[in-house]
């Protein structure tokens, strides 16, 4: 029980304080490609810290749920890391409480809240930023879930931890057709989900801008917990993409062993972000309309996978 409780204490702890971290060092890296100095990767941090310190200012005329979404989506996200294994390779406290579907759903719950909240603000570029996302994220939302559906087909069960157990001790599964498809739709959704290029570019300047307008309207504190539910919900697509998708391997589940899941899951992650570096800096970011042929071939390859797990199954 123990052993247990500081599994579940050692996965949620590390989600909640490294997720900025990972984006610090994705900026970090991206400025010295780009061969400028660049910020610390400690700069999310820094940010968080003084959006704290300032005052938060409310839109006038919006309700409770412009006050309160921001924490709700965040226990939403919190919740999460206790289900799904994004550091921990065996079930952890609170795993029973959903599987990969509803994982999914959760996901989709804190994107509804986000969007209600923003145009709870009153906002009109609140307003534009959601109906941009209400457009894309039907077939972006539709996509996540076909590919969790398609991935409880192959082990024939709903557990991710089963299905991270299952492509560890069957090496082979990792290089199938039916695989390779459900990694490039998971890939693809990662992509669109954190706002990376060619999606989508990082700020709240230009006319582009996507889920970033879902924050336009919010300030200070309110601000802060919206900037750490991104970096969370960057930080638990991409992990479930390393350990159920790219490589499920290399993960330890035993007393002391598991401590050493911390440094595994930082050489995963920084893997994951020369790829999605390389990415960022190749590609020319695509124009809004484009965006929907992107998520209609990711959903493609979703349905796909479903096709290819039911036939080889």
């Amino acid at each position: 029980m123990l052993t247990l409780i500081l599994e579940t204490a050692t996965q949620f702890l590390f989600v909640l304080l490294a997720a900025p971290l990972f984006a610090g060092i994705f900026a970090k890296f991206k400025a010295m490609v780009e061969s400028r100095k660049g910020p610390s990767i400690f700069q999310p941090y820094f940010d968080l810290l003084k959006l704290l310190k300032k005052e938060t200012l409310v839109p006038q005329g919006s309700s409770i749920l412009f006050r309160y979404v921001p924490y709700v989506a965040f226990g939403v996200y919190c919740l999460i890391t206790l289900i799904i294994p994004v550091v921990i390779p065996v079930p952890i406290i609170f795993t029973a409480s959903a599987d990969f579907l509803g994982g999914a759903i959760l996901f989709s719950f804190a994107a509804f809240l986000k969007m209600a909240a923003a145009m709870d603000s009153g906002s009109n570029l609140a307003a534009m930023g959601v109906s941009r996302l209400a457009s894309f994220n039907f077939l972006g939302e539709g996509a996540l879930i076909t590919v969790f559906i398609a991935v409880s087909l192959i082990t024939a069960t709903d557990n991710p931890y089963t299905t991270n157990q299952y492509l560890v001790s069957n090496p082979s599964a990792n290089i199938t057709l039916v695989h390779v498809f459900a990694t490039l739709a998971f890939f693809m959704i990662f992509l669109y989900e954190t706002g990376k290029i060619p999606l989508e570019s990082s700020g709240m300047q230009e006319l582009g801008m996507i889920d970033e307008s879902l924050n336009y309207e919010y300030s200070g504190r309110l601000l802060a917990v919206n900037k750490w539910s991104s970096y969370m919900k960057q930080y638990l697509l991409g992990s479930v993409l390393l350990n159920v998708f790219l490589f499920p391997w290399g993960l330890y589940s035993t007393y002391p062993y598991f401590l050493l899941d911390i440094p595994v899951m930082i050489g995963k992650w920084l893997l994951l972000i020369f790829i999605v570096m390389i990415i960022e800096t190749t590609l020319a970011k695509v124009r809004l309309f484009k965006i929907l042929d992107y998520l209609a071939v990711a959903f493609t390859f979703s349905i796909l996978f479903l096709l290819l797990s039911e036939v080889m199954h």
